[in-house]
C-alpha cells in the first residue's frame, strides 16, 4: 500500500472514531441531566475539554522548543485570536446549550440526527451569501426535510418538544460553522478552539451558577458524563479530527462524520434501550441520505467544491 493511501486510510479512520465518540457522547449528555443542570454540565464539560487541547498544545510546544531552542516562540493568545475565540465561543454556548436542554424532551436518535442538519442548513446559508451552490445541496435539503417529517411527526401530526430545541441547535451550529470558516485560517486551530471551549464552557457555567442547584454529591455522581462528554468528546474528540483533517479530502470527512447521527441512535439503543419505530427509522434514513447527498453530488459533478459547503465540526 502507497505511503499516501496509508495515509488517507488512517485518517478516515480516525474520524470515524471521531463520529463514534460523538455520537455516543449523547448518552452522557443525557445521563447527566438526572444529577446535574444542563449549563453546569456543559460549562464544566468544555472547560475540562479546553485543559485536555491546552496540555497537547502544551506539550507540542515543549518539544518544539526542545528541538529548537534558539528559535522565536510565537505567543500563543494574540488579541485577534482572542476576540476571534470568544465571538465562537459564545456561538457556541447558545448551540450546545439548546441540544443540551432539548435531550431533556426528546430521543438521543432523534437529538443525533437533527442536530446534524447543519450539513445541510451551512449551504443553505451560504446561497443567501450568494455563494455558488450545486444540485446536490437541494436535493440533499429535500431528503432531510422529508426525513425530519418522518423522524419527529408522528402519524397524530405531535412533534417531540425536544426536537425544536435540536433544529434549533442546528441553525445556531451553521451559524458558527460559518464563523469558523472565516476566523480558522487566521489562527492556529488548536488554539483557537482552547479559546472557543474556554468561552464557551466561562458562559455555561457563569449560568448554571446563578440558575442551577450546585451540590457535591451531584457533582460526584455527574462525573463519569462529565469526563466522557468532556475529555474524551471535546478534548480528545475535536483533536482527533484536527489531526486526521490533515490528510484526509474534505468530501470524506464530511461524510465521515455525518454518521455520527447513526452512532447517536445505536448508543442511545444500546445504552438506555431507546427505539424507534419503522416511521422514525424511515426518517433517520431519509436524513442520513440527505446529508450524503448534499455532500457527494456536488463534489461529482461540480468542477470544484462550493464555498459554501460546511467542513466539519463537533458540534456536540
Amino acid at each position: 500500500m502507497k505511503s499516501s493511501s496509508r495515509q488517507h486510510l488512517r485518517a478516515n479512520l480516525l474520524m470515524l472514531a471521531a463520529a463514534m465518540i460523538w455520537g455516543s457522547a449523547f448518552v452522557a449528555q443525557r445521563l447527566s441531566l438526572d444529577t446535574i443542570g444542563p449549563f453546569l454540565f456543559t460549562g464544566l464539560r468544555f472547560l475540562l475539554g479546553a485543559a485536555v487541547v491546552s496540555a497537547l498544545v502544551l506539550a507540542q510546544r515543549h518539544a518544539y522548543a526542545r528541538r529548537a531552542p534558539l528559535a522565536d516562540t510565537p505567543p500563543l493568545f494574540a488579541p485577534g485570536l482572542l476576540r476571534s475565540g470568544c465571538v465562537l465561543g459564545l456561538v457556541l454556548a447558545v448551540a450546545i446549550s439548546l441540544q443540551q436542554v432539548g435531550l431533556r424532551y426528546t430521543k438521543i436518535a432523534n437529538a443525533g440526527f437533527i442536530s446534524s442538519l447543519y450539513v445541510v442548513i451551512v449551504p443553505l446559508l451560504g446561497v443567501l451569501l450568494r455563494h455558488r451552490t450545486g444540485a446536490g445541496t437541494w436535493v440533499g435539503a429535500l431528503l432531510a426535510a422529508i426525513g425530519l417529517y418522518f423522524l419527529s411527526i408522528n402519524e397524530h401530526f405531535s412533534v417531540m418538544y425536544g426536537d425544536w430545541y435540536q433544529l434549533g441547535c442546528a441553525i445556531v451550529i451553521s451559524i458558527q460553522v460559518m464563523l469558523v470558516g472565516h476566523y480558522a485560517p487566521r489562527h492556529d486551530p488548536l488554539v483557537l478552539s482552547i479559546v472557543q471551549f474556554v468561552a464557551c464552557g466561562a458562559a455555561c457555567l457563569a449560568i448554571g451558577l446563578a440558575c442551577e442547584p450546585l451540590q457535591l454529591a451531584s457533582l460526584l455522581r455527574a462525573a463519569p458524563a462529565i469526563l466522557y462528554g468532556g475529555a474524551l468528546s471535546v478534548g480528545v474528540g475535536y483533536t482527533i479530527q484536527v489531526v486526521a483533517q490533515r490528510d484526509a479530502a474534505p468530501a470524506h470527512a464530511a461524510v465521515i462524520f455525518s454518521m455520527e447521527g447513526v452512532f447517536a441512535a445505536l448508543a442511545g439503543w444500546l445504552a438506555l434501550g431507546e427505539t424507534l419505530t419503522p416511521r422514525a427509522l424511515m426518517g433517520c434514513a431519509l436524513m442520513l441520505a440527505g446529508l450524503l447527498a448534499c455532500q457527494l453530488l456536488p463534489a461529482r459533478h461540480g468542477s470544484t467544491r462550493e464555498a459554501s459547503q460546511p467542513q466539519p465540526v463537533e458540534p456536540a
